[in-house]
């Protein structure tokens, strides 16, 4: 099972106690993935389609339990799609359809359909409970959420930029930086920061996939500072090999020019030691003069060995 089956697998088990926030997930439902249906002599009919056993029983127990209607189900096998199954909700009455029509505003007083629901004037989803809700109803419709094992991306696809505008600020209502995309003739609310992704989990009350997420950013996290440290370890230890490596060069270079008794004594004495251990820190060399020398003083008299050299080489 994917991620996203996961998720939506927790989310289609968890029926609010609240009938408002009932109808608020019943509402995107209807919104994203269902269509409403108008007889030639006026009548009303609602189908709702998804090819995920788990959310068709969600909406399946959500209409049975705020509407008490009678709900048909019907399976459809995907004859060019190997996903294998269509699972379509329908309510055929004309009054049980009104009904939850009117339940969720997507019907005005004098029967014209409302495409979009409104953020202002719609009752259904004023409380932050209801927003969640409607986010919630909205991911089991039209969401996927990859395999965060691989990349960060949760998406909404949406039919209209009005519904994606809508959705898109009502997820930002909780802090959450979505965006919108132009698909092909759809519109996706996406958002594609890990921490982020966090936050609408919390929002939509998927705690088992939040705590999943984590774990997997955790060791991510842990998984990058290992390798930055590791890469940083190793360019370290190239750049000190190199820098020995000329080091060395540049001694040998001046004994078989002008010979070291040209040189000042300190010089001599680094110049020799250099030679005689090779794979030595500065710090190392340091303690081996009489006086010792600190790090910084061995770094100078290397670099002034590299310059004479450079200059003899000119």
């Amino acid at each position: 099972m994917s991620f996203s089956s996961e998720v939506k697998d927790e989310l289609s088990r968890q029926i609010v106690e609240a009938r408002h926030c009932q109808i608020a997930e019943v509402a995107a439902i209807i919104s994203l993935c269902g269509r409403i249906l108008i007889s030639a002599k006026d009548t009303y009919g609602i189908k709702i389609h998804t090819e995920n056993i788990a959310v068709a029983r969600k909406y399946f127990q959500l209409i049975k339990k705020i509407f008490q209607v009678h709900v048909e189900v019907s399976v459809r096998k995907n004859v060019y799609l190997k996903k294998g199954k269509t699972y379509t909700i329908s309510i055929s009455d004309h009054e049980d359809a009104l009904r939850i029509l009117q339940a969720a505003k997507l019907i005005q007083d004098d029967g014209e359909i409302l495409e979009n629901l409104s953020i202002t004037d719609n009752l259904v989803i004023q409380q932050p409970c209801c927003k969640r809700a409607f986010i919630r109803g909205a991911f089991l419709a039209t969401g996927s959420i990859s395999d965060p094992e691989k990349s960060y991306h949760f998406e909404i696809v949406c039919a209209t930029l009005e519904k994606a505008t809508q959705l898109k600020n009502i997820i930002c209502f909780f802090h959450i930086d979505a965006k919108i995309i132009q698909r092909k003739k759809y519109f996706v609310v996406y958002i594609k920061e890990g921490a982020q992704i966090v936050e609408i989990l919390n929002v939509m009350e998927a705690h088992v996939a939040l705590m999943n997420l984590e774990n997997i950013r955790i060791l991510k996290e842990m998984r990058n500072t290992v390798n930055r440290k590791v890469n940083c370890e190793a360019a370290n230890i190239n750049k000190t090999v190199f820098a020995a490596v000329k080091q060395m060069e540049d001694i040998k270079f001046i004994k078989n020019t002008i010979g070291f008794e040209k040189l000042a004594k300190g010089l001599q004495e680094i110049a020799l030691l250099r030679l005689e251990h090779p794979e030595a820190t500065l710090k190392e060399l340091g303690t081996m003069l009489n006086p010792p020398v600190g790090k910084s003083g061995v770094n100078h008299r290397l670099r002034k060995l590299s310059e004479i050299a450079e200059n003899i080489r000119d």
